[in-house]
C-alpha cells in the first residue's frame, strides 16, 4: 500500500482503509498501516471512541490508561507507537468503525478545516516530549472516577489527535492548556470534596 497523500483528510484514510477491507471486521494493525507518521494521533483518535459511546461504567478508567500508556511511548521517544501483538490483531467492527465516524463528523469537519501545519517545530522532537507528557496527563484525568467528564476529555482527544496528524503546533499549544487547566480545576476540586468530607465524618 502506498504511503498516504498528506493532503488526504483523517476521515478520508479511514474510510478508504475500511473501503480496502470488504470484510465485516477489521485489525487495528491494517488500520494503521497507511498512517504512518499519523500513528499516533490515530490512536488516540480511536481511544476516544468509547468515551462518546454508550458502554459500560469504568471504561474511562480502561481507555484512560492506554492513552497514558501512548504518552508514555510519546515521552521518551518512540518514533512510532508499539502495541502488543494480541491488540494489533484484534479484530473490529467495520461498521461500527463507520457509525463512530458519521456520529462524530460535525466536530471532525470542523477540526480538519480548523487543522492545518502551523508552527511546525512544536509537532516535531524534542517537542514531541512535552505531548507526550500532556497526553500522559489526559489519560491520568480520563482514569479518575470524575462524574460527567468523559465527553469532556473525549473531545480533548479529538482536538490532540488531529493536531497530531496535522503536525499543528498552534492547536497542540491550546491542548496542553487545556490539559493543564483541567488537571488545576480537578485538583482543586478533589481537594475541596476531601475536606468536604472530613468535616462531614
Amino acid at each position: 500500500m502506498n504511503p498516504p497523500d498528506r493532503h488526504h483528510s483523517t476521515t478520508e484514510l479511514l474510510h478508504a482503509t475500511l473501503d480496502a477491507h470488504p470484510a465485516d471486521h477489521i485489525t487495528l494493525k491494517a488500520l494503521m498501516l497507511p498512517l504512518q507518521r499519523r500513528a499516533y494521533g490515530f490512536l488516540l483518535l480511536l481511544l476516544a471512541i468509547p468515551t462518546f459511546l454508550p458502554v459500560p461504567f469504568g471504561i474511562g478508567a480502561l481507555m484512560g490508561g492506554l492513552v497514558m500508556t501512548l504518552g508514555l511511548q510519546m515521552l521518551i521517544g518512540l518514533e512510532h507507537p508499539w502495541l502488543p501483538a494480541f491488540l494489533t490483531r484484534r479484530p473490529i467492527s467495520r461498521a461500527a468503525l463507520r457509525q463512530f465516524l458519521a456520529r462524530i463528523a460535525p466536530i471532525t469537519l470542523r477540526l480538519e478545516r480548523l487543522c492545518r501545519p502551523r508552527l511546525q517545530r512544536i509537532a516535531k522532537r524534542p517537542l514531541t516530549a512535552i505531548s507526550g507528557l500532556v497526553m500522559t496527563l489526559l489519560g491520568l484525568l480520563l482514569m479518575l472516577p470524575i462524574p460527567f467528564t468523559n465527553y469532556l476529555f473525549g473531545a480533548l482527544l479529538l482536538v490532540f489527535a488531529f493536531a497530531l496528524i496535522e503536525r499543528d503546533g498552534l492547536l497542540l499549544l491550546l491542548v496542553w492548556l487545556a490539559t493543564l487547566t483541567c488537571l488545576i480545576v480537578s485538583a482543586t476540586l478533589s481537594s475541596a470534596l476531601a475536606e468536604l468530607f472530613l468535616h462531614l465524618f
